[in-house]
């Protein structure tokens, strides 16, 4: 039996009556272990790849174990079992119809901002993984780059201190820059773009309003037109008028 961690594995099969030698297959050793995989597979033997956490492949390094047996002529056979992506899908509330799991975002700031810039013209709701310690910078990156979209962060899923806290983009990364980073297993599920048609000026000034609160007023500007459409300099002008003076006041011309 192949594993990510042989002691977690080993507690699962302990309960179940079921001890069965245990051999650890993880990214960091997944170039040097797969081969002795595959040879057991030629030599006749059967071989199950267990993850820690939710369905094997997704996220981990187990798809070129897959590949690669299918490529020698093994039979490949799966039994699902929980997946977080999917979890935290259903309970977010979003629109299932059409989605990307996305795994996790480059940790440098360069690729993290052109993958965010990539993943926003997705026509589909996007499911991200996330370590709880990035969390509120990962939140405020995407409220910058998509807007006040519908979003929802899943944490622990499954398990005793589960917890769904849903709202948008910009409501969430505001929520998260108060309270700090969450603990435990993190999934964020963002919805989908929204379809740019026209958009009331009571809308722009509803989401400008909502971004301000958390954040300066180019950034909000940018959030928001990134979500309506809208040119980002008419917006930007539109969230110093909301800054300086309210909805019916224009800014002060310097």
């Amino acid at each position: 039996m192949v594993c990510e961690d042989t002691r977690v594995t080993g507690k699962l099969l302990h309960l179940c009556d079921a001890a069965r030698p245990l051999m650890a297959y993880h990214e960091h050793n997944a170039a040097r272990v797969r081969p002795q995989i595959l040879a057991r597979l030629r030599a006749g033997a059967s071989v199950a790849l267990v993850s820690d956490a939710g369905t094997p492949l997704v996220s981990d390094p187990g798809y070129k174990l897959v590949r690669e047996a299918i490529a020698q002529g093994s039979a490949v056979l799966a039994l699902p079992g929980p997946s977080a992506a999917l979890a935290a899908l259903t309970v977010s509330g979003l629109p299932s119809d059409r989605f990307l799991v996305a795994g996790f975002l480059p940790t440098r700031a360069g690729p993290r901002r052109q993958a965010i810039a990539g993943l926003g013209a997705v026509p589909a709701t996007l499911v991200l993984f996330e370590a709880a310690r990035r969390v509120p910078q990962t939140l405020a990156e995407l409220a910058t780059a998509l807007g006040p979209r519908e979003a929802a962060l899943a944490r622990e899923l499954t398990k005793k201190f589960e917890e769904v806290r849903r709202g948008s983009l910009v409501e969430l990364a505001a929520h998260y820059a108060a309270a700090g980073a969450p603990r435990g297993e993190v999934v964020l599920v963002i919805g989908p773009p929204a379809s740019h048609g026209e958009v009331a000026p009571d809308d722009v000034d509803a989401a400008l309003q909502e971004a301000l609160a958390c954040m300066a007023p180019a950034a909000a500007a940018a959030s928001v037109a990134a979500a309506t459409g809208l040119g980002r300099r008419e917006v930007y002008r539109r969230a110093l008028a909301l800054k300086e003076g309210g909805p019916g006041k224009e800014p002060e011309r310097r």
